[in-house]
């Protein structure tokens, strides 16, 4: 990822982890809830973990078994993790990565609220990006991930990353956005986009390849036909970016990020509507799919 882009994602999730949204909202909670979550397990952990920035439930397809390793990329909040530590239990691990600081304030402030007053002592935060992971090799069991690689720039680096980390055997279990056929160019180059998880998809047959290179075998891409237009259907809501933050005053572009043509814009509300101008526009779903993915590493 180009540090001008790294600049304004970072800029973006860690106002969205100053906001205040959480399950104690109608709309987040429904996001969640589109996207494979049910009310039990939300209930089950800080509503503050849940931010509506899902597209998928990875850890209910993750197969986790107590004692194992799991390693959330793009932990946010900590909402995977903290489902995830429930199965592993207390003689796993679960460890969530974020390159955001106010994202990672915020999940240990969620894991010490998760634990009753001290946080779990299976659960770990690291401050990271996903493309450079803080973990030996072979760590993990298990590595999952919620609709946020496809913000990484440098796709085959996570994916060799991911590689690494993983013990022989070890395995994916990942929601992410990815392409059925190309963006049109007003989307594909609009950072706006890019930061609501949009044109930084890549093709799923791309995806495939990038993980088979990677290493792994035994790849598959799963069409979950969410309609991705549940963003949008709710208050505020544009993209796989949060709900709109009321009196959010952060400037969320540049006027140019390398070759990408950027609105400069002063307030968080025109970013949404910039974003929400688009989606009338275009149909996101006869684009980009919210996927499963899954995928073991070679012996």
């Amino acid at each position: 990822m180009s540090n001008e882009v790294e600049k304004i994602v970072k800029s973006r999730y860690g106002a969205v982890a100053q906001s205040g949204l959480s399950s104690e909202r109608d709309d987040v909670r429904q996001v969640a809830v589109a996207f494979g979550y049910t009310e039990d397990e939300l209930r089950s952990i800080p509503a503050d973990a849940n931010m509506g920035l899902s597209c998928g439930n990875p850890v209910a397809s993750a197969s986790l078994k107590p004692g194992e390793v799991v390693v959330d990329l793009g932990s946010g909040g900590g909402l995977d993790v903290f489902l995830a530590a429930q199965k592993v239990g207390a003689s796993g691990r679960a460890i969530g990565v974020d390159m955001t600081q106010e994202m990672i304030d915020l999940a240990r402030r969620n894991a010490i609220k998760a634990g009753g007053g001290k946080a779990p002592p299976n659960v770990e935060f690291y401050l990271s990006t996903i493309d450079d992971l803080p973990l030996a090799d072979g760590a993990a069991d298990c590595i999952i991930s919620n609709c946020v690689i496809n913000l990484a720039a440098d796709k085959q680096r996570v994916f060799r990353e991911m590689a690494r980390v993983l013990r022989p055997g070890g395995r994916l279990a990942i929601s992410d956005i990815a392409l059925k056929r190309p963006l049109p160019p007003e989307i594909g180059r609009d950072i706006l986009a890019y930061v609501g998880c949009v044109a930084g998809a890549i093709p799923i047959a791309e995806y495939r390849q990038g993980l088979l290179d990677a290493g792994f075998s035994a790849v598959e891409i799963v069409d979950t036909r969410a309609d991705l237009n549940a963003y949008s259907k709710i208050e505020g809501q544009t993209g796989c970016c949060p709900p709109r933050v009321e009196n959010q005053t952060e400037s969320c572009a540049a006027t140019t990020v390398g070759d990408l043509p950027v609105l400069s814009e002063s307030s968080a509300t025109e970013f949404h509507n910039r974003l929400a101008d688009l989606l009338r526009r275009y149909d996101v779903n006869e684009f980009a799919v919210s996927v499963k993915v899954f995928a073991v590493k070679a012996n």
